[in-house]
Protein backbone atom coordinates (compact mmCIF):
# COMPACT_ATOMS: atom_id res chain seq x y z
CA UNK A 1 0.00 0.00 0.00
CA UNK A 2 1.47 3.21 -1.17
CA UNK A 3 1.58 5.80 2.05
CA UNK A 4 0.20 8.60 -0.29
CA UNK A 5 1.08 11.60 2.91
CA UNK A 6 4.58 10.88 3.05
CA UNK A 7 5.07 12.51 -0.42
CA UNK A 8 3.89 15.45 -1.96
CA UNK A 9 1.14 15.41 -3.84
CA UNK A 10 -1.46 18.28 -5.57
CA UNK A 11 -3.79 17.69 -3.05
CA UNK A 12 -3.85 15.95 0.33
CA UNK A 13 -7.25 15.01 2.48
CA UNK A 14 -8.03 16.38 6.35
CA UNK A 15 -7.22 12.91 7.58
CA UNK A 16 -3.66 12.92 5.31
CA UNK A 17 -2.69 16.25 6.63
CA UNK A 18 -3.59 14.63 10.41
CA UNK A 19 -1.18 11.96 9.51
CA UNK A 20 1.27 14.06 8.56
CA UNK A 21 1.85 16.53 11.76
CA UNK A 22 1.67 13.15 13.81
CA UNK A 23 4.73 11.45 12.06
CA UNK A 24 6.55 15.47 12.38
CA UNK A 25 5.46 15.26 16.01
CA UNK A 26 6.10 11.94 16.78
CA UNK A 27 9.71 12.33 14.51
CA UNK A 28 10.38 15.57 16.58
CA UNK A 29 9.91 14.45 20.06
CA UNK A 30 12.25 11.22 18.88
CA UNK A 31 15.06 13.89 17.63
CA UNK A 32 14.98 16.31 21.05
CA UNK A 33 15.32 12.95 23.32
CA UNK A 34 18.20 11.66 20.95
CA UNK A 35 19.87 15.96 21.07
CA UNK A 36 19.21 15.64 25.01
CA UNK A 37 18.43 17.60 28.13
CA UNK A 38 20.70 20.25 26.73
CA UNK A 39 19.17 21.37 23.92
CA UNK A 40 15.68 22.13 25.70
CA UNK A 41 17.32 24.02 28.96
CA UNK A 42 20.35 25.75 27.57
CA UNK A 43 19.74 27.66 24.17
CA UNK A 44 23.45 28.22 23.51
CA UNK A 45 24.72 28.93 19.69
CA UNK A 46 24.81 25.51 18.66
CA UNK A 47 21.14 24.61 20.15
CA UNK A 48 20.12 28.26 18.83
CA UNK A 49 21.12 27.19 15.00
CA UNK A 50 20.26 23.65 15.00
CA UNK A 51 16.48 24.94 16.46
CA UNK A 52 16.32 27.59 14.29
CA UNK A 53 17.31 25.29 11.42
CA UNK A 54 15.14 22.05 12.45
CA UNK A 55 12.01 24.16 12.72
CA UNK A 56 12.57 25.42 9.77
CA UNK A 57 12.87 22.58 7.39
CA UNK A 58 9.66 20.81 9.15
CA UNK A 59 7.42 23.86 9.54
CA UNK A 60 7.57 23.59 5.23
CA UNK A 61 6.23 20.40 4.70
CA UNK A 62 3.42 20.30 7.46
CA UNK A 63 1.87 23.64 5.68
CA UNK A 64 3.06 22.69 1.80
CA UNK A 65 1.15 20.09 -0.10
CA UNK A 66 3.78 19.90 -3.07
CA UNK A 67 6.30 18.99 -0.48
CA UNK A 68 7.00 15.30 0.63
CA UNK A 69 8.40 14.68 4.08
CA UNK A 70 10.85 12.61 2.86
CA UNK A 71 13.46 14.60 2.28
CA UNK A 72 13.07 16.64 5.45
CA UNK A 73 13.20 13.95 7.92
CA UNK A 74 16.25 12.69 6.29
CA UNK A 75 18.18 16.05 6.49
CA UNK A 76 16.58 16.55 9.78
CA UNK A 77 18.24 13.26 10.78
CA UNK A 78 21.86 14.12 9.77
CA UNK A 79 21.06 17.44 11.40
CA UNK A 80 20.73 15.53 15.05
CA UNK A 81 23.76 13.70 13.71
CA UNK A 82 25.57 16.41 13.22
CA UNK A 83 24.53 18.10 16.34
CA UNK A 84 25.45 15.36 18.62
CA UNK A 85 28.80 15.04 16.77
CA UNK A 86 29.46 18.44 17.90
CA UNK A 87 28.72 17.80 21.25
CA UNK A 88 30.84 15.73 21.79
CA UNK A 89 33.57 16.90 19.77
CA UNK A 90 33.15 20.14 22.24
CA UNK A 91 33.71 17.67 25.17
CA UNK A 92 37.05 16.22 24.11
CA UNK A 93 38.35 19.54 22.56
CA UNK A 94 38.80 22.53 24.42
CA UNK A 95 39.52 24.19 21.09
CA UNK A 96 36.20 23.11 19.46
CA UNK A 97 34.23 23.72 22.92
CA UNK A 98 35.75 27.16 23.26
CA UNK A 99 34.40 28.21 19.19
CA UNK A 100 31.00 27.56 20.44
CA UNK A 101 31.20 28.48 24.02
CA UNK A 102 33.12 31.53 24.68
CA UNK A 103 34.12 31.69 28.62
CA UNK A 104 32.17 34.19 30.36
CA UNK A 105 33.68 37.38 30.94
CA UNK A 106 33.11 40.54 33.32
CA UNK A 107 30.25 43.03 32.80
CA UNK A 108 30.90 44.94 36.49
CA UNK A 109 33.80 44.41 38.95
CA UNK A 110 33.78 46.22 42.28
CA UNK A 111 31.02 47.74 41.69
CA UNK A 112 32.30 49.55 38.39
CA UNK A 113 30.44 48.62 35.22
CA UNK A 114 32.64 47.87 32.55
CA UNK A 115 31.16 49.49 29.19
CA UNK A 116 33.71 47.87 27.21
CA UNK A 117 32.04 44.12 27.52
CA UNK A 118 28.71 45.84 27.28
CA UNK A 119 29.42 46.15 23.82
CA UNK A 120 30.74 42.68 23.66
CA UNK A 121 27.96 41.41 24.93
CA UNK A 122 25.71 43.47 22.80
CA UNK A 123 23.56 44.53 25.79
CA UNK A 124 22.67 48.20 27.03
CA UNK A 125 22.86 49.90 30.43
CA UNK A 126 19.03 49.69 30.85
CA UNK A 127 19.44 45.53 30.00
CA UNK A 128 22.26 45.33 32.53
CA UNK A 129 20.20 47.41 35.30
CA UNK A 130 17.09 44.54 34.75
CA UNK A 131 18.98 41.90 35.41
CA UNK A 132 20.62 43.16 38.43
CA UNK A 133 16.90 44.37 39.49
CA UNK A 134 15.75 40.68 38.98
CA UNK A 135 18.74 39.58 41.49
CA UNK A 136 16.83 42.07 43.79
CA UNK A 137 20.40 43.72 44.56
CA UNK A 138 19.83 47.83 45.00
CA UNK A 139 23.26 49.66 44.84
CA UNK A 140 25.61 48.48 41.80
CA UNK A 141 28.12 49.19 44.48
CA UNK A 142 27.45 46.34 46.04
CA UNK A 143 28.18 43.65 43.15
CA UNK A 144 31.61 42.43 43.47
CA UNK A 145 31.21 40.53 40.30
CA UNK A 146 28.78 40.38 37.17
CA UNK A 147 29.74 37.82 34.47
CA UNK A 148 28.64 37.70 30.94
CA UNK A 149 27.75 34.25 30.56
CA UNK A 150 27.64 31.92 27.10
CA UNK A 151 24.20 31.25 27.47
CA UNK A 152 23.05 34.60 27.82
CA UNK A 153 22.61 34.88 31.50
CA UNK A 154 24.22 37.09 33.96
CA UNK A 155 25.39 35.27 37.22
CA UNK A 156 26.07 38.13 40.12
CA UNK A 157 28.04 38.15 43.12
CA UNK A 158 27.71 40.61 46.19
CA UNK A 159 30.01 41.86 47.94
CA UNK A 160 31.04 38.98 50.92
CA UNK A 161 31.23 42.09 53.35
CA UNK A 162 27.75 42.61 52.70
CA UNK A 163 26.38 38.89 52.57
CA UNK A 164 23.76 38.10 55.22
CA UNK A 165 25.52 36.24 58.18
CA UNK A 166 25.09 32.69 57.99
CA UNK A 167 24.95 29.83 61.01
CA UNK A 168 28.18 28.38 59.73
CA UNK A 169 29.50 32.10 59.84
CA UNK A 170 28.86 32.36 64.10
CA UNK A 171 29.29 28.05 64.33
CA UNK A 172 26.05 27.60 65.16
CA UNK A 173 24.91 23.70 64.20
CA UNK A 174 22.80 23.58 61.28
CA UNK A 175 19.81 21.41 60.37
CA UNK A 176 20.28 18.76 57.57
CA UNK A 177 18.65 19.64 54.31
CA UNK A 178 15.66 17.53 53.79
CA UNK A 179 13.63 17.23 50.72
CA UNK A 180 9.90 17.41 51.48
CA UNK A 181 7.55 14.44 50.19
CA UNK A 182 4.05 14.79 48.15
CA UNK A 183 2.10 13.13 49.75
CA UNK A 184 -1.26 14.20 48.23
CA UNK A 185 -1.44 15.96 45.34
CA UNK A 186 -4.80 17.33 44.11
CA UNK A 187 -6.92 14.55 45.80
CA UNK A 188 -5.30 11.72 45.80
CA UNK A 189 -2.77 9.79 47.94
CA UNK A 190 0.82 9.14 46.12
CA UNK A 191 1.06 5.36 47.98
CA UNK A 192 5.18 5.90 46.73
CA UNK A 193 5.82 8.36 48.36
CA UNK A 194 5.00 7.52 51.45
CA UNK A 195 6.80 4.01 51.49
CA UNK A 196 9.71 6.20 50.82
CA UNK A 197 9.30 7.43 54.36
CA UNK A 198 8.21 4.79 55.79
CA UNK A 199 4.65 5.94 56.55
CA UNK A 200 1.48 4.44 55.18
CA UNK A 201 -2.25 5.65 54.31
CA UNK A 202 -3.28 4.71 57.94
CA UNK A 203 -0.14 7.06 59.37
CA UNK A 204 -1.60 9.62 56.99
CA UNK A 205 -4.86 10.20 57.83
CA UNK A 206 -4.20 9.99 61.35
CA UNK A 207 -1.60 13.14 60.69
CA UNK A 208 -4.59 15.42 58.92
CA UNK A 209 -6.81 14.74 61.61
CA UNK A 210 -4.45 15.77 63.85
CA UNK A 211 -3.32 18.93 62.43
CA UNK A 212 -6.00 19.42 59.56
CA UNK A 213 -9.78 18.88 59.84
CA UNK A 214 -10.32 18.85 56.04
CA UNK A 215 -11.09 16.04 53.99
CA UNK A 216 -8.65 14.49 51.06
CA UNK A 217 -11.28 15.54 48.44
CA UNK A 218 -10.53 19.11 49.47
CA UNK A 219 -6.30 19.28 49.57
CA UNK A 220 -4.89 20.59 46.94
CA UNK A 221 -1.03 19.47 48.16
CA UNK A 222 0.16 18.08 51.22
CA UNK A 223 4.14 17.47 51.94
CA UNK A 224 5.88 15.69 54.89
CA UNK A 225 9.36 17.17 56.12
CA UNK A 226 12.30 15.47 57.65
CA UNK A 227 10.36 15.91 61.02
CA UNK A 228 7.31 14.38 59.83
CA UNK A 229 5.12 17.49 60.05
CA UNK A 230 2.95 17.64 57.62
CA UNK A 231 1.77 20.96 55.61
CA UNK A 232 -1.72 21.09 53.56
CA UNK A 233 -2.63 23.98 50.94
CA UNK A 234 -6.44 23.11 50.10
CA UNK A 235 -8.67 24.23 47.28
CA UNK A 236 -9.43 27.79 47.61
Amino acid sequence: MQVEFFHSQESLTAFEWAIRAVVAYVFMLAAAKMMGQRSISQLRLLDFVIAMLIGNILAHPLSDEHLGMKGSMITMSVLVALYAASITASLKWHRFRHFFESPPFPLIKEGEIIYTNLSKARISVDVLLSEVRKKQVENMQDIALALWEPNGTISIFINPSLKPVTRSDIQLPAKSFTLPQTVIKEKKIDALALKQIGKDEEWLRRKLSEVHKADIQEILLATVDGEENIHVFVYK
